[in-house]
This record gives C-alpha cells, structure tokens and sequence, in this order.
C-alpha cells in the first residue's frame, strides 16, 4: 500500500497497458521509499534505512519497476523481508563474498585474498535493490577490492538464499 492510496495493481488493480499514476513514496517495514528521477520505462523509489538501526550504517532499499508501473503487492512482499531480515541477509551475503571471492576467476592479488580471513570484509556500504520480478541483491557499495571498481559488488539472491557475486565495472 503506497502512503497516497494508489492501488498497487495486481488483481483488482491496474489493467496491463493502461498508465497508473505513480505514488511519490512507498512504505516498506517503516523505510520510506521516494520516487527518484529515471526513464520513462521504468520507475524507481529509494530510501535509508531509519536511524538508528541494526543496519549497517547508510543501509538503502530501492524497488525497480519495468515497465513503470505501481509495484504489485508480491514486490512489496519481498521487499518487506528483505527489509525485516536486512543485518542477516548482509552476513549472508558477507559469508558468501568470504568463500566464492577466492575462486581463481575473480583474480583477487595475495593481498586482497588475505583480506577474506580477517573478520571483517573489506566490503561495506550495503544497499538492497527489488526488481518487477521479484528477484533481488545487495551491492555493496564500498570496497578496496580491484573487483568492486567502479561500482561496487553484487550479491544476487534466490528467496533468502545468495546464489551469485560479481564486481560492477562500467560494462554493466
């Protein structure tokens, strides 16, 4: 349910193909999402996490919908555990980093492998993106790992479960 009232399509909501009006913000497990500026295909809403929080510091939460469109309610569904569940899908998340970053095509130098068994990663600054689809990630924002530059590292997941990681360069 959006703050405005707009219905959020699915059954009973929006027909496909008819434009619905785009609530400025979304609420999701006490976040506030504002909408922010993107293409017209697509519609984005972002917000910090309330301070103060478990989570990590600067933690952020996004819904990306393509086409543009009210998020359904399956969306806000996922959302809401990723936010509820946030500081435990980051050490997932983190542990997941720990074991598949040291596979040899990352080509992580010795020292960036040393910093994987030190107890904490040099990754930080998590941020959770939902998309349409109801897949979703965490990309860490901050890190002194080569692989994260420019853009940071990408943890995808399957429901509550991260099944892939990759460094975000300007490719992608």
């Amino acid at each position: 349910m959006t703050d405005n009232g707009v219905p959020m399509g699915g059954p009973g909501g929006e027909e496909p193909g008819i434009e619905a009006e785009l609530p400025a913000t979304v609420r999701v497990a006490g976040v506030v999402l504002t909408r922010v500026e993107s293409p017209p295909s697509l519609a984005c809403w972002t917000g910090c996490f309330p301070e103060p929080t478990g989570a990590a510091a600067g933690a952020a939460l996004s819904l990306v919908i393509e086409p543009a469109a009210p998020p359904h309610e399956a969306v806000l569904h996922v959302a809401h555990d990723v936010v509820s569940r946030f500081d435990v899908l980051v050490d997932q998340a983190l542990e997941y980093c720990r074991t598949r970053l040291r596979e040899p095509h990352f080509e992580l130098a010795p020292e960036e492998l040393s910093w994987l068994d030190r107890p904490e990663l040099p990754l930080a600054a998590p941020e959770a993106t939902v998309w349409a689809d109801r897949s979703w990630a965490i990309r860490f924002t901050e890190s002194r790992l080569r692989l994260a530059d420019p853009h940071g590292i990408l943890v995808t997941f399957d429901g509550r479960q991260p099944v892939d990681v990759e460094g975000l360069d300007d490719e992608q």
